[in-house]
């Protein structure tokens, strides 16, 4: 099983503000820079609660038909995701892969904070692509928290665009 990150980030590493705004960001992602392609490639989104209601917030829902797994503990409301393919798990990031997997996936797409951060925490995470925004918001909430220990990467490709976007891959070792 291959799980994936690709996420923006302000230059000082918040992914959105303390508030949860993402204001910060480019209207629509700003111009192309791979989105659509890495999307394509995903079996199934996971994301935690607090993304998923922060996705709920931000017009018509942004995965179509794609199978999205909203991980927490929490009675939610999945039909608030209107016209989605939404589930919800909970469990370990381990028992989480290992039901996805039996399910037939083979490419996840990691997101929201502290998602990553756990998926990170325990070495399920292969591959990170990171789009820096060409702006420096003070404070917010970090892509990446404390570690147990260091997590190697190498350096895939670095590619800038016109808006000023900058964005890296790496595989992790």
């Amino acid at each position: 099983m291959k799980c994936s990150v690709f996420i923006g980030t302000s230059v000082d590493g918040f992914i959105a503000r303390r508030n949860d705004e993402l204001d910060f960001l480019p209207p629509g992602g700003g111009e192309p820079h791979g989105y659509n392609e890495f999307i394509a490639s995903v079996d199934a989104i996971l994301i935690g609660r607090k993304t998923f209601e922060k996705v709920l917030t931000m017009g018509p829902w942004a995965y179509g038909k794609k199978r999205v797994v909203v991980l927490s503990s929490r009675p939610l409301d999945l039909a608030a995701a209107k016209g989605g393919n939404v589930e919800q798990m909970s469990g370990t990031p381990e028992e989480i892969v290992a039901q996805l997997e039996a399910s037939g996936a083979r490419h996840l797409y990691i997101d929201g904070g502290i998602t990553i951060q756990r998926f990170l925490r325990v070495g399920l995470i292969q591959r990170l692509i990171i789009t820096r925004v060409p702006v420096l918001i003070g404070e917010g909430i970090p892509l990446f928290g404390s570690l147990p220990q260091d997590i190697k990467l190498r350096h895939i490709a670095t590619h800038s665009f016109k808006s000023g976007l900058v964005q890296s891959e790496y595989s992790v070792e």
